[in-house]
């Protein structure tokens, strides 16, 4: 039920009736006052709410501004770039989002608040104001007309007409301070309807406004969003495939000898304790030092704190270089301590005394600067493959697996990714190139499945004596990889291809042109190029040294794979023109377009399409059961999680 109709002849009459019925419309009246006031309360709760809110969302963007990432290397990625600068990018949508923000929270005083305490105030208080003076006349006349009805009829004729005229001009105050407050009441519940809905209706609008420009931006974002998921998926892959690698190199260091000395641009180097004469007696002090055998240059640096190496309160660490004279291992019972050698150098008289820290170490140092001790051999902590050569028997192999697989298997889930069976893959390999084999073999690849066709392959290509591209061209093609500019990369991978011996050049041009055939079924296989340079960059480019920053260009390796099978026409069926000289590039990041998408995995295999995908090399990753989501587009090709 709504509130009852007011008429104004009611209020000359003013029963019980009218009375009650504009009771009703007090009631409601305050209970609109109270309800505005919460309202008004939490409408600044909001609003506060929304403030604290936005100054947290812009710290958090200024932090996201203000990180840089850091990334191994000395260059990156354009996925490692996109990657870095996508903090910036995350920043710039947050302030774009938070610009809108402020506004409505500026706006929200104007539209919601300052509305409603006016409706509230002046209108809402006009009618309490109008029933102030209701109520005050109303007690007024009803106690002059109680008095009136007392007075006697005895009274003179004149006071009579006076008291009447009195009573009539109460009357009508009362009766125009009811009909007043009668309009004043049923004003306001009518303009409640939209004076009270239409700061409301403000309010939501600037925030749908808010929510509209966050739903435009994020439009705009999702071709970044898209793009930076794809950088993300490669760059995992990169992650993936490198730390395959870095893992097997750690559990054979952690496998090799104690004393084992990396490959590095010294003769020998290390720490050794050096024997110094002090006002006290003899002190040894710890030194860094390098020995260069070609020009016999020997240097130490000081790597201990004592008071003595101290230079006007700083301690001095400046290199002493000198050239190596003779080195003489010392006797055991000339000394007392362990591991002891001595040298002399042409820049200082008599003998420096040093401490290895080691016996198998003082043997290495031995060694290096000819010492008197027996030449000591490092220990060989990577086992040398079996060793294949590019040979004619090579060549038919490669060309058979090739033409089986494009016959066969081309369009199989999981080419190459999916590694055979170990006993038939040595099988297959032992038949081939077993040394009592022909050159002209005819084998019968129609006995061996695919899986273990491809593995075949690819073990055939990595155990090589030589990589495919070459340890000589081996920086020359990551330095290509590194620059920013996108022509100068195909020109100097290129021009670099052409500097390979004829036959590797051959047998990458027959590899790559498969390999383009194979990406071009990438909808059935899901070997898109990308995931192709991930499987045969370190194939093709092997290090030379087992080493982390050998690792951690991988995923440059893998770059060039894609270059060379992205222009195989221009790459291998058009010679460079030797009169052009390349663009000298500076190196930075590498840029590449990324065709990528997530796949879900989960711990079970479900129904549907579904596969496992294991690694058959330590340079590859397994996967769990993957879903393969079909790409939105044609250029989203799917790739691997």
């Amino acid at each position: 039920m709504g509130l009852p109709t007011l008429e104004f002849s009611d209020s000359y009459l003013d029963s019980p009736d009218f009375r009650e019925r504009l009771k009703c419309h007090e009631i409601e009246l305050e209970r609109t006052n109270k309800f505005i006031k919460e309202l008004i309360k939490d409408g600044n709760m909001l609003v506060g709410a929304l403030r604290n809110l936005s100054i947290a969302v812009q710290k958090f963007s200024h932090s996201l501004q203000d990180f840089q990432f850091e990334c191994i290397g000395d260059a990156e990625t354009d996925d490692e770039i996109n990657i870095a600068q996508s903090l910036k990018e995350f920043a710039r949508l947050l302030i774009t989002v938070e610009e809108e923000r402020r506004r409505l929270i500026q706006n929200a005083n104007d539209v919601l608040i300052s509305p409603l305490e006016k409706f509230r105030k002046e209108q809402i208080g006009a009618a309490k104001e109008g029933k102030k003076k209701f109520d005050k006349e109303s007690e007024k006349y009803y106690s002059i007309l109680e008095k009136h009805l007392n007075l006697s009829s005895k009274k003179k004729e004149a006071h009579l007409q006076e008291a009447d005229s009195l009573i009539d001009r109460e009357h009508q105050n009362f009766y125009d301070a009811s009909l007043e407050y009668i309009f004043k009441v049923q004003e306001v519940q009518e303009k409640k309807k939209f004076e009270f809905v239409e700061p409301l209706l403000a309010f939501l609008q600037g925030l749908f406004t808010f929510y509209h420009e966050g739903y435009e931006l994020a439009r705009e974002f999702t071709p970044y969003k898209e793009q930076l998921q794809f950088n993300l998926q490669n760059t995992r892959n990169n992650f993936e495939s490198t730390r395959q690698e870095m893992d097997r190199l750690m559990q054979r260091m952690k496998s090799a000898d104690q004393d084992y000395r990396p490959p590095s641009q010294w003769t020998m180097e290390g720490y050794l304790y050096v024997q110094e004469k002090r006002p006290l007696g003899f002190t040894w002090t710890r030194h860094y030092c390098t020995y260069d055998k070609s020009n016999k240059t020997f240097t130490m640096s000081v790597s201990e704190t004592k008071s003595a190496g101290k230079v006007n309160g700083l301690i001095s660490n400046t290199p002493e270089m000198f050239k190596l004279k003779m080195c003489i291992r010392r006797k055991t019972d000339s000394i007392d301590k362990r591991f002891c050698f001595d040298i002399e150098v042409i820049e200082r008289q008599g003998i420096i005394t040093l401490q290895a820290l080691s016996e198998a170490n003082r043997k290495q140092w031995l060694e290096a600067m000819d010492g008197k001790e027996p030449i000591y051999t490092l220990p060989a902590i990577i086992s040398k493959k079996e060793e294949m050569f590019l040979n004619e028997a090579g060549f038919n192999f490669v060309k058979k697996c090739i033409h089986s697989v494009e016959m066969r298997g081309i369009t199989i889930l999981g080419l190459y990714r999916i590694g055979g069976v170990n006993s038939k893959v040595q099988k297959l390999m032992n038949t081939v190139f077993s040394p009592k084999a022909p050159p002209d073999m005819d084998i019968d690849l129609e006995l061996f499945d695919n899986k273990t066709i491809t593995s075949a392959l690819k073990n055939y290509l990595r155990c090589l004596t030589e990589p495919l591209m070459t340890y000589k061209l081996h920086k020359d093609f990551i330095l290509a990889v590194k620059s920013d500019d996108q022509n100068y990369r195909v020109q100097a991978v290129h021009a670099l291809v052409h500097k390979l011996p004829e036959k590797n050049r051959e047998m990458l041009d027959i590899l790559i042109k498969h390999l383009v055939k194979v990406s071009l079924h990438s909808q059935q296989n899901l070997m898109t190029v990308s995931n192709l340079g991930v499987i045969f960059g370190p194939t093709l480019m092997r290090a030379q040294e087992e080493t982390v920053a050998a690792m951690m260009n991988i995923k440059f390796q893998n770059i060039v794979v894609e270059i060379l099978i992205e222009h195989y026409e221009k790459i291998f069926h058009t010679a460079p023109d030797p009169n052009v000289p390349l663009p000298q590039a500076q190196p930075r990041s590498f840029s590449r377009r990324t065709r990528a998408i997530c796949l879900s995995t989960g711990p079970k295999k479900p129904k549907g399409r579904y596969t496992p995908c294991l690694a058959d090399h330590d340079s590859e990753y397994s996967l769990t059961w993957c879903n393969v989501l079909l790409p939105s587009h044609p250029s989203h090709t799917p790739h691997w999680a």
